[in-house]
């Protein structure tokens, strides 16, 4: 077992809660996530973690997409983390990103919730035209597909929390 997931398993409840928020912010994925400590290895972590994310109701998740700021925006619960998940899209030019704040208030006028997807490592170009494809979903897949998206980015997040 790591010396980081040890220290995870040891966390006092709440405190264990209040990491996993910074990765996810589901209140009842955290308290899931921390009561089924102590996990004997991270793969048994992330295999749990993504279980009981897919085992949540949409309110729980659309509670967690709330946390988010908007692709091409700083904000949200965890400003640094959504910097520098967002940084290759933060450089984007400006006409690119007023694009992309169109974009993106377009998608949440239709589907009630910001525009989710795993932004390390992608371009503003490329959420650009994730946006765009995803637009024309109806709601029902779409917020599969922002689950989706949603509990990649909590695995990265779990990654960091447990890695450094």
């Amino acid at each position: 077992m790591s010396d980081k997931l040890a220290w995870f398993n040891d966390l006092p409840r709440d405190e264990a809660e209040q990491r996993l928020l910074a990765c996810c912010a589901s209140r009842t994925w955290a308290s899931r996530v921390a009561a089924g400590r102590p996990y004997d290895d991270v793969a048994a972590l992330m295999a749990d973690a993504d279980s009981v994310w897919s085992a949540l109701n949409p309110a729980d998740w659309l509670e967690a997409f709330a946390a988010h700021p908007r692709l091409g925006q700083t904000g949200g619960t965890s400003p640094d983390t959504s910097r520098s998940e967002q940084s290759r899209v933060m450089g984007a030019g400006e006409e690119t990103l007023a694009e992309l704040a169109e974009e993106n208030a377009r998608y949440e006028t239709r589907f009630g919730h910001v525009f989710l997807m795993a932004a390390s490592g992608r371009t503003a170009g490329e959420v650009l035209a994730a946006v765009r494809s995803r637009i024309d979903n109806d709601p029902v897949t779409e917020i599969g597909v922002a689950a989706e998206e949603q509990r990649k980015i909590t695995r990265l997040r779990l990654e960091r929390m447990l890695h450094g």
